[in-house]
């Protein structure tokens, strides 16, 4: 069964771009994992402070192998406030069909 993991999360607005830039290393070693479709931790385009995550895999098997192996962030910022979930998939289909 797919995986989503995606939510928000907020930080000071000051220190946005330095926590995203943090996480890139994640990124960019997550999204060549097997079993990884897609992840994103990106500033959004509205709230100076909120930060998107989005991830997307195979499994949860690929997420738990992800999990034990990936870096820390390269920064520590305190995050003030959010909601990340995880969702297991049970339907794809496009949107608008």
């Amino acid at each position: 069964m797919e995986i989503i993991v995606a939510g928000k999360v907020f930080v000071d607005p000051a220190e946005r771009d330095r926590f995203v830039e943090g996480h890139r290393n994640i990124v960019e070693q997550s999204r060549k994992q097997p079993g990884c479709l897609d992840v994103a931790i990106t500033s959004d385009s509205l709230e100076p402070g909120r930060v998107n995550i989005f991830e997307h895999w195979e499994s949860e098997e690929a997420l738990e192998r992800w999990r034990a192996a990936s870096p820390r962030p390269s920064v520590s910022i305190e995050m003030s406030d959010g909601q990340v979930l995880k969702h297991e998939i049970t339907n794809t289909r496009p949107p608008f069909d």
